[in-house]
């Protein structure tokens, strides 16, 4: 097999934690060239990745014509400039979530890379957490009958905003319903598909907040009930995932556990224990059946983040299709537009005929 050299534009956190570590443990691919403009990001570059050639800007990695695969781990607010200027080097892409800033935006990367004949999807990585993997295998066993509410939530303490943080700025893309609600919507959809309409709650909650950093959104289908939310100060630990149906009800705690070991340095492809769960964090699964109660601790799924290259690395072999396509992502960020419009006009917006991959 080839190795199809790639190069990683945006080596702060997200290029750091999120795909080096699965672009290095992939037989197929090469980490070939990254943007390291900082210090530190080029010491850690030379530290982990000596064989990666550490460059000042995007455009030597876009220029140049060894490389397959650019991936755009950057801020939100340039992910379609970069996105657009790689497809049109005739460069694959992997972009980071949230794919664009607008649907619109989605739109035209979307028919840019179909009429090129390129590769491009986006990095919601989250389909490949040990919780939602694990909900999922509830959900689909039939364990809770008819759902009814289905609530899944990112809850954080940090009751002060991050000095220079991108994501705490008045920037488009930026504040935790694009950041972390993403995730949530895509997982929802890849649950239960299309929802009829959107009602969201927005807040700015901390002082001095600039951006989004409390959100709910409600998701409507005819017979579920979807609530994702996310807040920042959550001083105790809130149930990540609780859902409940006719039968019962499943409480997931905890989260899936690679972020907090690819923040520590660990690499995916070292570990054969990688993403599994601590027992304290397994979910518990309470059913009623014919009038006599069932509780059941339910061993967590692994978690796999490593799926995600391995499915690019076999859709650029021809031998699979996209897991991930743009037009899902397009809709994640169609759902958050119809979300900012429903907060702004108080009332639900409906989603018939604004959604392409659902």
């Amino acid at each position: 097999m080839r190795k199809y050299k790639v190069g990683l534009i945006g080596f702060s956190i997200g290029g750091q934690v999120f795909h080096a570590p699965f672009i290095v443990g992939n037989p197929g691919l090469e980490l070939y060239k990254v943007t390291a403009r900082k210090s530190d990001q080029k010491q850690l570059l030379q530290e982990k990745y000596p064989q990666a050639i550490a460059v000042q800007e995007a455009d030597e990695i876009l220029n140049d014509s060894l490389i397959d695969l650019v991936v755009i781990a950057t801020s939100n607010d340039v992910h379609y400039a970069l996105a657009k200027k790689a497809l049109e080097a005739g460069k694959h892409v992997v972009v980071e979530k949230p794919f664009t800033n607008t649907s619109s935006e989605a739109d035209d990367l979307i028919a840019l890379a179909k009429s090129k004949g390129l590769l491009l999807t986006v990095h919601h990585n989250a389909r490949f957490h040990s919780d939602f993997k694990t909900v999922k295998k509830v959900i689909d066993s039939g364990a809770l009958g008819k759902l009814a509410n289905y609530e899944a939530r990112y809850d954080r303490f940090r009751n002060f905003l991050r000095e220079g943080a991108w994501r705490e700025k008045d920037l488009p893309g930026s504040g935790i319903h694009y950041d972390l609600g993403a995730h949530l919507i895509d997982q929802a959809l890849q649950l239960f598909g299309k929802p009829e309409w959107v009602f969201a709650d927005l807040r700015k909650q901390r002082e001095g907040a600039q951006a989004v950093d409390d959100f709910e959104f409600i998701l409507s289908y005819p017979t579920i009930k979807v609530s994702l939310k996310g807040q920042m100060l959550a001083k105790e630990p809130t149930a990540r995932y609780a859902i409940y149906g006719q039968n019962g009800c499943f409480i997931k705690p905890g989260t899936d556990p690679q972020e907090a070991k690819l923040r520590e340095g660990f690499l995916p492809h070292e570990d054969p224990n990688w993403g599994e769960e601590e027992s304290i964090d397994y979910g518990r699964l309470s059913t009623i059946e014919d009038g006599i109660e069932h509780f059941e601790t339910i061993v967590s799924e692994r978690g796999t983040g490593s799926d995600f290259y391995a499915n690019v690395l076999a859709v650029l072999e021809g031998e699979s299709k996209l897991n991930i396509t743009a037009e899902q992502a397009r809709d994640v960020i169609r759902i958050l537009e119809a979300a900012e419009q429903s907060w702004t006009e108080k009332r639900a917006i409906s989603l018939t005929n604004e959604l392409i991959a659902y």
